[in-house]
């Protein structure tokens, strides 16, 4: 058995259908007297749901979350948090709607209960990312970790299918960096092979039947394996990638990391073995880039960035903020390899190893 060091998320999960009805159980228990509650446009039918469950505990409903939580939209939302002296927040949606309520909680420490409508994952995690003049900047602090998530899978039902899918790829690409991450140990490697596991199996079935309760249940356990894992080990250049090109060029999160996610394991596959026989196992494949770059294609997905709007000749902006700042990577990044990862990423080529 090697060494390692295991350190658990400190987090309450309520899993199951029907779980949103004890929201307001979860604010009492909490002690939380005046709550905020958050969502993007697009969810406010939600928020107004959890304003109705929690009747005279809900201050206000601020529906402006944003994609990169952007900081001028937390300072917006901070605005009524002290006129309407909000003591807690709840969150209701993907990865917009929880970056907000982790930005809120970081500048003024509130709790948080966190109601994911997707499949990321960031609902479990200790780390926040915020985009201020076109440049996302990323932090780790458990002062954004959120107190309790409810998984109540009646929320994701409506969740269109190919929203399911990219926010399953996101959820895979943190399983896959976990696997060979620098401070890894073997629970977080169960966690990352069951959770992708749980995400690649149900993808299909939720293509062909939107509504399998039982497909939308099983890619929500593995969110939260995958989530889980995000939070608790170091990540590596697809994060890095992912990070600096949805920020820099204003593409969709979950859109960027399905795309970039083969291309990233391509380039760190011939220094981590163990990984690679870990993932083909999962996929069943013995190429798990391949695999997943094949797994997008058959599901609809897209597989070039070009496709999201990044123009070609960000190729070398993006190379160059990949690397201005040192991380640890298990392959040395080597700017020409790093570009050509990127450009294959852009134009939707196959993986290639370099």
């Amino acid at each position: 058995m090697r060494e390692f060091v295991y350190s658990a998320q400190p987090a309450r999960v309520i899993f199951g259908s029907g779980s949103f009805g004890r929201l307001q159980d979860e604010v009492q228990r909490l002690g939380m007297t005046r709550v905020l509650v958050l969502s993007t446009p697009g969810k406010m039918r939600f928020a107004e749901h959890a304003a109705a469950l929690l009747g005279a505990l809900c201050a206000d409903i601020f529906a402006g979350a944003v994609m990169h939580t952007p900081v001028a939209v937390t300072d917006e939302a901070m605005r009524i948090v002290a006129l309407k002296n909000v003591d807690g927040i709840v969150s209701i949606g993907g990865g917009s709607t929880i970056g907000l309520g982790k930005a809120i909680a970081l500048r003024s420490d509130l709790p948080q209960i966190v109601v994911p409508t997707t499949y990321a994952g960031s609902e479990v995690t200790p780390i926040i990312g915020e985009t201020k003049d076109g440049l996302k900047t990323t932090q780790t602090t458990l002062k954004v970790l959120p107190e309790v998530v409810i998984y109540d899978v009646d929320l994701t039902l409506g969740l269109p299918a190919a929203l399911s899918v990219t926010s399953g790829f996101n959820a895979i690409a943190h399983a896959v960096e976990a696997l060979y991450a620098k401070d890894g140990n073997p629970i977080i490697d169960i966690m990352a092979a069951e959770g992708a596991r749980a995400i690649a199996n149900s993808l299909p079935q939720i293509v062909g039947d939107p509504s399998n309760r039982e497909a939308r249940s099983d890619a929500q356990y593995g969110g939260w394996l995958c989530g889980t894992c995000l939070g608790s080990v170091g990540m590596s250049l697809h994060h890095k990638l992912c990070h600096t090109l949805a920020g820099t060029f204003n593409l969709p999160h979950a859109e960027t990391h399905t795309i970039v996610l083969p291309h990233a394991l391509q380039y760190n596959a011939p220094a981590v073995p163990g990984a690679v026989t870990a993932l083909a196992r999962v996929f069943g494949k013995p190429d798990p880039a391949r695999a997943l770059y094949d797994l997008a294609g058959v599901l609809g997905a897209p597989r070039a960035l070009r496709d999201l709007g990044m123009p070609e000749n960000g190729i070398d902006r993006a190379t160059d903020l990949a690397l201005s700042n040192a991380y640890w990577n298990p392959r040395p990044l080597e700017r020409e390899a790093v570009r050509a990862c990127i450009a294959a990423a852009w134009a939707g080529d196959l993986p290639q190893g370099r």
